[in-house]
């Protein structure tokens, strides 16, 4: 852990002991290792050798204001899913021409703002695709493909395939929607510059990435005068220690090799996208929470904290697995416990599975102890909320030694603040 130390058993981040962050800052907290975040996004940048290559940040997996400013310093664009994400991005310093959005569902008043702001959107329906020509007619658009194939780590963000609401449906071997966007585009004299993809999250296989890129770069040659091409994002994380990291090596290698072949093919040298979000925050960004509670029941000892799912709800919305390490005792003998949330919800565990409970080892646990819950830095606080009318923690960026609040925990005052 070269970001995460051990320091008289007690868990250090970035050279600060995670008891004098809560005692600072308060708990429950998310922690960013802005360092860690740094290293993800050069190591990911310097995989790929093609010339024309470029990172736009998914940024639905962290928000927070000054990770975003902290990637347009270090050169990244944007990959924006709302109108509202849109309008931060910009508000953070991202140039127009560095964002492209790729909502679903879109209004025309989504559309409209996009259009007036000089945003491309990626359109990933034929319908879309003729409202925004009848208002819009001739300007740029890119398009979403759905490859007819996709992955992830769980089936609810699987994201392409015959299942998946997203993209316009085209494969290699299935056309037939190509001759439709030719004829809505000629229509309304709209002119395609780019082709997108994304085939889902947590993706650890690289040649599913590379399968990817075959399709959608056949699927290219049929227009014309193209600028770009987006194979999206979803590289994952080991978050088990049983799973293999991301071959970013490997994938830089052969993407780059497939982008020199397709350039001979096509005749002209296209800017690859690629638009990852977890890979680059989500080992950066840990929840710290305090044991509150502990209590025993003929299956499980339960140790409760200050958080729940309204601060992470992958466990409960995925049966994702976070590494949980006592970072007030890392090196102890370990017990088996089920950490539970301060929700009423049978459901708000941090050990669990898509079944239930599940035991973990953890080192023995003490009232007052501080439990790291690790690898939150992606869809964490992104995807909290206030149920229970519970606030939001604070968060936390720190920086070989430092630490400097990025975001004030929410308060009553700030709960009651939209009433009427």
């Amino acid at each position: 852990m070269e970001y995460f130390q051990v320091v008289n058993n007690e868990l250090y981040i970035e050279g600060i002991s995670t008891r004098e962050l809560i005692t600072k800052y308060g708990s429950p907290l998310y922690v960013y290792s802005e360092n860690l975040i740094r290293k993800r996004f050069e190591g990911l940048k310097n995989s790929i050798k093609y010339p024309k290559f470029k990172i736009y940040y998914a940024m639905k997996a962290n928000s927070n204001f000054e990770i975003l400013k902290l990637l347009q310093k270090e050169g990244a664009g944007i990959d924006a899913v709302s109108i509202e994400e849109v309008e931060v991005a910009l508000k953070a310093g991202f140039k127009n021409d560095k964002i492209l959005f790729t909502g679903i569902n879109l209004s025309l008043e989504d559309i409209k703002k996009a259009v007036n702001n000089g945003i491309t959107l990626n359109l990933g329906s034929l319908l879309q695709l003729k409202y925004y020509g009848e208002y819009f007619p001739n300007t740029n658009i890119s398009l979403r493909i759905n490859p007819d194939f996709g992955s992830g780590h769980h089936s609810h963000v699987v994201t392409g395939g015959r299942e998946s609401k997203f993209g316009i449906f085209c494969s290699s071997e299935d056309k037939k929607y190509i001759k439709d966007i030719k004829t809505i585009c000629k229509k309304y004299g709209l002119k395609v510059i780019g082709v997108h993809a994304h085939i889902g999250s947590g993706i650890l296989d690289e040649s599913q990435y590379i399968k990817l890129a075959r399709i959608i770069l056949d699927i290219a040659l049929e227009f014309e005068n193209l600028q770009f091409i987006d194979i999206g994002g979803g590289i994952g994380i080991p978050y088990r220690e049983s799973e293999k990291e991301f071959d970013i090596e490997s994938f830089g290698k052969d993407i780059t090799q497939i982008m020199q072949e397709f350039t001979k093919k096509y005749g002209s040298e296209l800017y690859l996208i690629i638009e990852p979000g977890r890979y680059i925050v989500a080992e950066a960004g840990i929840l710290l929470t305090t044991v509150c509670d502990i209590k025993e029941t003929p299956l499980y000892k339960f140790v409760g904290v200050d958080s729940g799912f309204n601060h992470l709800i992958r466990p409960m919305a995925y049966g994702s697995y976070h590494r949980i390490i006592n970072a007030s005792n890392v090196e102890d003998e370990k017990e088996e416990v089920v950490v539970a949330g301060y929700l009423c919800e049978s459901g708000d565990l941090f050990t669990r599975n898509e079944e239930g409970p599940e035991k973990r080892a953890i080192s023995k646990v003490d009232v007052g102890n501080i439990l790291a819950i690790m690898d939150a830095g992606a869809y964490g606080y992104s995807m909290s909320s206030n149920y229970n009318l519970r606030p939001r923690p604070a968060e936390v960026m720190v920086n070989n030694g430092s630490a400097r609040l990025i975001r004030r925990r929410e308060t009553l005052k700030d709960l009651l603040s939209t009433k009427v």
